[in-house]
């Protein structure tokens, strides 16, 4: 079976595309397999043919948009291997994390979802991966390795940094209407402040940094992977 049946059946992906636009709007506990099979425009029987059940509808539909986070940074990384100094990568997960609407409902609040995205405790894990915080965590290491993080601080404190950094910037970030003014390009202002803090004082090579690249992507690669697997096993098998 194919992993991302939407690529092979235009019924698969209207309703994948009707059941997102029915959970933003309405909601996980109100929307209802009949909704989402009346705007796709398919018999209720169809939608069944490709999930076993809502729940596992729309855990496939957020491991889609998780995977669609992913290969964006891969994708870029791949691109432009300098994409992995701390400075640049910073303001890229940020900015990329914030086109997911889905996982913005969660954060927002919906219980709901949240609760059916954390029933499994592999599926929880994985998702918490994926989080800019957790990335960072994963790929600071191997930055670290390489001479792309300061040697003059332990690694932990470094962590723990970039995960309060960008918390804040986050939070400040996806509501703007409560940030200080006077700030035209905020997401310079996150560069600067991770540069400052995390970035040795010397330049790494360019050998250095396109090691640190290949090795953070194989890192990113087995979390797409996990994140395929959970869509494919969300799945009907038949199909």
């Amino acid at each position: 079976m194919s992993q991302l049946i939407e690529r092979h059946s235009r019924k698969a992906a209207r309703i994948l595309d009707s059941a997102r636009e029915l959970v933003l709007d309405h909601g996980v506990r109100k929307v209802t397999v009949s909704e989402i099979a009346r705007a796709a425009g398919v018999g209720k029987g169809t939608v069944y043919l490709y999930w076993p059940a809502k729940e596992d509808l729309i855990l496939g539909l957020f491991a889609r948009e998780l995977l669609t986070f992913m290969d964006e940074i891969t994708t870029r990384i791949t691109a432009d291997p300098a994409t992995v100094l701390p400075h640049r990568l910073a303001p890229l997960l940020i900015r990329t994390g914030q086109r997911l609407p889905l996982a913005g409902r969660a954060q927002s609040g919906d219980t709901d979802l949240l609760r059916l995205l954390t029933q499994q405790v592999g599926d929880r894990e994985l998702f918490a991966r994926t989080t800019p915080s957790a990335l960072c965590e994963t790929g600071l290491p191997i930055l670290h390795r390489h001479g792309l993080i300061r040697h003059d601080r332990p690694l932990p404190d470094l962590t723990y940094t970039v995960h309060a950094v960008l918390t804040g910037f986050g939070a400040a970030l996806s509501d703007p209407a409560t940030a200080p003014l006077g700030v035209n390009d905020p997401d310079q202002v996150l560069a600067d402040t991770v540069a400052q803090l995390l970035e040795p004082p010397v330049a790494p090579s360019e050998p250095a940094i396109a090691a640190a690249a290949e090795e953070t992507l194989v890192a990113l690669r087995e979390i797409q992977e996990a994140m395929l697997d959970l869509i494919n096993r969300s799945q009907v098998a038949t199909q």
